[in-house]
């Protein structure tokens, strides 16, 4: 497996906006055959920060991510919501240690 953790630091007053793009987001990425999981997390002692945990198979799975047209939305509508460039960084899972571990629950 290939996880993305991606920091991100909002201006004030964009909180709900960047909630509601990443939601679409991130439902629409489930739908990829290469998404495992797509969480979507708030820090609780800053709430203008966020955290998105992105597990795919592979990184083929993590580039044909970024070539959907939700992706490129929604990355087109958050970028000015962003107080500094979002942060990104690159994991390989240990546990679970197979894809079966990580896989979201699809509703």
């Amino acid at each position: 497996m290939f996880i993305v953790h991606v920091q991100v630091q909002l201006r004030p007053r964009t909180a709900d906006a960047f909630i509601e793009a990443t939601r679409k987001n991130a439902r629409a990425s489930l739908l990829e055959p290469g998404v495992l999981r797509f969480d979507v997390v708030r820090e609780i002692a800053q709430a203008d920060r966020f955290v998105l945990v992105e597990v795919y198979r592979d990184e083929q799975a993590a580039a044909a991510h970024k070539e959907t047209a939700h992706y490129k939305l929604w990355r087109d509508e958050v970028e000015p919501m962003m107080a500094i460039p979002r942060l990104s960084k690159k994991l390989a899972a240990i546990e679970p240690a197979d894809e079966s571990g990580w896989r979201a629950a699809r509703a």
